[in-house]
């Protein structure tokens, strides 16, 4: 039996302080927020359920008036906890998260500078707050890791990009393809390559080298189809091996699923998620969330809408690899 890392996604809120052009919660206020005894139901029953590491996404997670207090619980429980944030106000964060046990946090960065960042994002001053928390937190002790949603309109940035996070100190880089519903589409996919190709052959000795597949795909067939219909890479046939070790958390709407991405992309192909309450009591191991598992699994890369490039790598890393090493995913 090969070690498994297995992950648990909470979203927290769904409300948002910035302005992103490719998300549906941007600038969102919405009022829910997954409370303290909702956590505190969830956390032996992940433990129950193998878990070793908990994320909370949003929305925005710091935008939750008890994040700090989240992450506390999260850690006493025997978790190694992260979560994925805009950046924003994670310089004054930094320091009660890192205390609180925070074992790694995500930013996203879209550009290699504010003049571009923030455009992208809608959102001044996002850039330069990102890359101070990510030095702030990585001091504290705190892995730092890069989220960078890559399309027309930036790929020709990341190997700057790269640079500027190299220098920074961050740890963990992944690309992931601009998902819209739409066809995307370049001008030139040969320049894609020679661009973004230098970014993923760099020495890792030497530059930070993005995780997962490349987001334009790694073999030529997976290029083909995401130049020319917008298919984003997914994970190789024959098996989806993110479904064994992921669990993500809808908290607004009481819904798991066995990917980060399904709640986001899934279209009519597969059954939508499954209950995270069973007459009103937390269960993350259901008949339905293992058909739901056991699904995605069998036919996740033939349906999957969306994968993203650290979750397909991941998936062949552990078919090629039997296992990988924690935080891959």
């Amino acid at each position: 039996m090969r070690e498994r890392h297995r992950y648990l996604f909470v979203r927290i809120l769904e409300a948002c302080n910035a302005d992103c052009f490719m998300c549906d919660f941007a600038l969102s206020r919405d009022t829910f927020r997954f409370s303290r005894e909702d956590f505190a139901d969830l956390l032996p029953k992940a433990r129950a359920a193998g878990v070793a590491y908990v994320r909370f996404t949003g929305g925005e997670p710091l935008m939750h008036p008890d994040v700090v207090d989240l992450v506390r619980s999260g850690t006493a429980a025997g978790m190694k906890m992260s979560l994925i944030t805009n950046g924003s106000m994670l310089p004054r964060m930094a320091e009660p998260l890192a205390e609180a046990g925070l074992a790694q946090v995500i930013v996203s960065l879209d550009g290699a500078s504010a003049a571009t960042h923030d455009v992208y994002r809608r959102s001044p001053g996002m850039f330069d707050s990102g890359l101070r928390g990510l030095r702030a937190a990585a001091d504290l002790g705190v892995l730092p890791r890069v989220n960078t949603v890559v399309g027309p309109h930036n790929y020709s940035e990341m190997p700057q990009l790269q640079q500027v996070l190299t220098s920074a100190g961050v740890r963990q880089w992944e690309l992931s393809a601009l998902k819209l519903d739409r066809s995307i589409t370049y001008p030139d996919p040969d320049d894609v390559r020679r661009v973004c190709g230098r970014v993923y052959d760099a020495d890792p000795n030497v530059l930070l080298v993005p995780m997962g597949k490349r987001f334009y795909g790694d073999e030529p067939a997976e290029q083909e189809a995401y130049f020319t219909e917008s298919v984003t890479p997914r994970a190789s046939l024959p098996q989806c091996h993110v479904a064994d070790d992921v669990i993500y958390i809808d908290g607004k709407y009481g819904r798991m699923y066995a990917c980060s991405c399904i709640p986001h992309r899934e279209g009519d192909d597969g059954p939508g998620g499954a209950p995270l309450r069973e007459a009103g009591v937390i269960d993350l191991d259901t008949p339905a969330f293992r058909a739901h598992a056991d699904f995605y699994r069998e036919h996740g890369p033939l349906v999957c809408n969306g994968c993203s490039t650290t979750a397909a790598g991941y998936s062949d890393d552990v078919a090629r690899l039997g296992s990988v090493t924690a935080w891959q995913y």
